[in-house]
């Protein structure tokens, strides 16, 4: 694990915000190679392996920002597998300090790109991918740049099972757009909303981000879109 950290910092330098405080650089140091997953060494056949106790099933947390969400859906479920990916350093460091804090056993960390962590984990492996308020690249010459993509709905595709869900929660009204728009002609998912509340208001038992809770009070609706991973594609 001490070589995942050596080969990714560089990548670090680039994505530090504020500087780290003197614990939080050793968490980074100390307590991430423990945790982090190395993406190259191949997968394990069965992703439930690399958490110890063994785990039900895994999911997958996209750009976790400060880490609330995700370390609540770990507290709450502890006999699940949760893997978040993040690229900010900052952000890593505040996951680890509630680990640490919480001596949380079931989340697994990837300081790096998503994309690729989806390409390298096995074919229907994840029960869940959430991606929470995501960067929404604004301009238009910086869509591309958009998590959501045709080429990431089929590698999400491919890593979930039948059944599983995809979750999105944004408060920029374009990236919303987009996000249907391509997942409503993937095939390989359907939308799960029913009826108007199940976009405007989070699921049962959702944890407001940070980011969420500034978006509210500068009057951004948030909106929570759900798609499951249809079984026959």
């Amino acid at each position: 694990m001490t070589d995942t950290y050596r080969a990714q910092g560089s990548f670090f330098g680039r994505r530090k915000g504020h500087k780290l405080r003197s614990h939080q650089s050793d968490l980074i140091a100390q307590l991430l190679p423990h945790l982090a997953i190395e993406l190259a060494d191949p997968a394990p056949d069965d992703l439930r392996t690399l958490f110890d106790p063994p785990v039900e099933a895994v999911r997958l947390e996209i750009g976790f920002g400060g880490g609330e969400h995700l370390v609540a859906e770990a507290t709450a479920h502890p006999h699940i597998g949760f893997i978040g990916c993040e690229p900010y350093v900052n952000g890593m460091a505040k996951i680890l300090a509630q680990i640490e804090t919480h001596n949380i056993g079931n989340i697994r960390l990837v300081a790096g790109d998503a994309a690729e962590l989806l390409a390298w984990v096995p074919p229907q492996s994840l029960t869940r991918i959430d991606l929470i308020h995501p960067d929404p690249w604004p301009k238009r010459r910086h869509w591309k740049r958009r998590f959501v993509q045709d080429a990431t709905i089929a590698a999400m595709a491919r890593a979930l099972v039948a059944d599983g869900e995809f979750r999105f929660v944004c408060d920029i009204d374009d990236y919303v757009a987009w996000t249907l728009a391509h997942l409503l002609r993937a095939p390989q998912f359907a939308w799960l909303a029913e009826r108007a509340d199940d976009w405007r208001e989070p699921w049962p038992n959702y944890t407001m981000t940070r980011y969420g809770r500034k978006a509210t009070r500068e009057g951004r609706r948030a909106s929570y879109l759900r798609f499951g991973r249809v079984s026959n594609t």
